[in-house]
């Protein structure tokens, strides 16, 4: 886009100012940072969007803001400066909230950054403008909004399926998923001229979600992806409530024992999370 909207420029000054005290002010970053004890323990919920407005390098803010200028303007002009301001806040919650509660277990995790509200806001445009452009400065090529937006998925539910890095991929993939149902609640003639990229953006999602929510050991164990697509390597075994996990093959067995061993020697026997105490208890006893 080639202007930047009004509530896009305001949030974007606001995010300046509120960084910059962050990097000055370390109480003021701990106090404001999304911190999963302090929200869950203390009930400290402004960490849910006060953490939007921190980040942890400029370069960390100008990616956001880039990206938030890129898409504002049209959005604003869509959906009205109130709709556009529920979009970016509803979309940052979102984020958070996934992230929450992917982690609800992880009780030091903690992260900054407006990822999740720019997450919303650019699979919006995707919705709205599936054929546009975008491109990008350290790539010489555009490609179609729609397909962006679909990697973008897909490297998110890989993030999260990984645990590596920095990036919080949780934030992505929430706030993406609120942008695409606000869009929706904004816009429901998008069910009618654009159903094919709503599909194609909130499947994965929705079935990503469903899958970690039935299934916890997708996320703790690496390449595992449930009993319904690595049925040689992994299976169910119906015990009581039907969701202990039986390690099939011996190396992987050994493998995931030695994970949570090391983990054990490094931090300690508290840092496993109820999950992975009953899978340590089942892989010690030989099943």
């Amino acid at each position: 886009m080639e202007a930047s909207g009004a509530i896009g420029t305001l949030i974007l000054i606001l995010t300046g100012l509120t960084t910059y005290k962050g990097f000055r002010d370390y109480t003021y970053f701990e106090m404001y940072k999304f911190s999963v004890d302090p929200i869950l323990l203390k009930k400290e919920y402004r960490r849910l969007i006060s953490s939007g407005f921190l980040h942890t390098s400029w370069l960390h803010f100008g990616l956001n803001m880039l990206a938030l200028l890129s898409f504002s303007f049209s959005l604003e002009i869509i959906f009205g400066y109130w709709q556009f301001l529920g979009l970016y806040f509803a979309s940052m919650l979102g984020g958070s909230l996934l992230a929450l509660f992917i982690h609800r277990n992880h009780g030091d995790y903690s992260a900054v950054g407006a990822s999740g509200a720019i997450s919303g806001v650019i699979l919006s445009s995707a919705i709205l403008f599936p054929e546009s452009n975008i491109g990008f400065v350290i790539i010489p090529f555009e490609i179609k909004s729609w397909i962006f937006a679909l990697i973008f998925i897909v490297i998110s539910i890989f993030g999260i399926k990984g645990q590596r890095g920095n990036i919080g991929h949780e934030a992505h993939l929430g706030g993406a998923l609120t942008g695409i149902i606000l869009t929706i609640a904004y816009k429901p003639s998008v069910l009618s001229s654009q159903l094919w990229i709503v599909l194609l953006t909130l499947i994965p999602i929705l079935a990503f979600l469903i899958l970690i929510i039935r299934n916890p050991a997708v996320l703790m164990i690496d390449k595992y992806w449930g009993e319904l697509l690595r049925k040689e390597r992994f299976q169910l075994r119906s015990v009581d409530d039907k969701k202990h996990l039986k390690v099939v093959s011996k190396v992987e067995k050994e493998e995931t024992l030695n994970r949570l061993l090391d983990k054990i020697r490094k931090d300690g026997l508290q840092s496993l999370t109820k999950k992975e105490r009953a899978l340590l208890d089942r892989l010690k006893e030989g099943l």
